[in-house]
């Protein structure tokens, strides 16, 4: 009669666990889930930032292949590049330089339905001289800012300040400095 009642208590326990198993299986794939997202995230923000950097180099060998002109300072303008959208028919030198590279900021390589898809989120590029007068150098910041998805650490770079809402945490900016050396010419 022992065995019996034990047997009859045990009934559902094998139930008991199959729901345990399945708790601790979607708490394992909500994880995943989460993961997948945050992923996601790191991927987009890592692309943005290589199509930020092809831009600055883009700039920067332009630069470099006009020298005279940088060293005139016919790069640097105060002009925040990639908000209007140029047409660069009959431009020539330093401003098709300057039109292409605002074309590009917009994304005009790629359309749909009128609308510029080519860029990264919220392009803005700027053009400094840095040079310090002593040196003879001409030194030129080229710089390129952009929107990311998540706050992070507001960057030194004034370029595209203010330009991403309230919270500055949200811009992001890379640059490069081209140096152009003095010669003694």
């Amino acid at each position: 009669m022992n065995s019996v009642s034990l047997r009859a208590g045990q009934y559902g326990f094998t139930l008991v666990e199959v729901l345990v198993t399945l708790l601790i299986l979607a708490i394992g794939l909500l994880g995943l889930a989460g993961m997948n997202a945050r992923m996601l995230n790191s991927q987009f923000e890592a692309y943005q930032r290589a199509q930020a950097m092809m831009l600055v180099e883009d700039m920067a060998s332009r630069i470099r292949s006009n020298p005279q002109a940088a060293r005139n300072g016919d790069y640097d303008t105060d002009t925040v590049h990639g908000l209007n959208n140029q047409n660069c028919s009959g431009a020539y030198g330093v401003s098709i330089d300057l039109c292409e590279w605002n074309q590009a900021l917009r994304g005009a390589s790629v359309e749909a339905s009128g609308q510029q898809l080519g860029s990264i989120m919220g392009a803005r590029g700027c053009i400094d001289n840095v040079s310090i007068a002593a040196t003879g150098q001409a030194v030129i910041r080229v710089t390129v800012a952009w929107q990311g998805l998540t706050p992070t650490v507001i960057p030194p770079l004034s370029c595209g300040a203010n330009a991403y809402g309230a919270d500055d945490r949200l811009r992001r900016a890379v640059s490069v400095d081209v140096v152009l050396a003095y010669l003694g010419v």
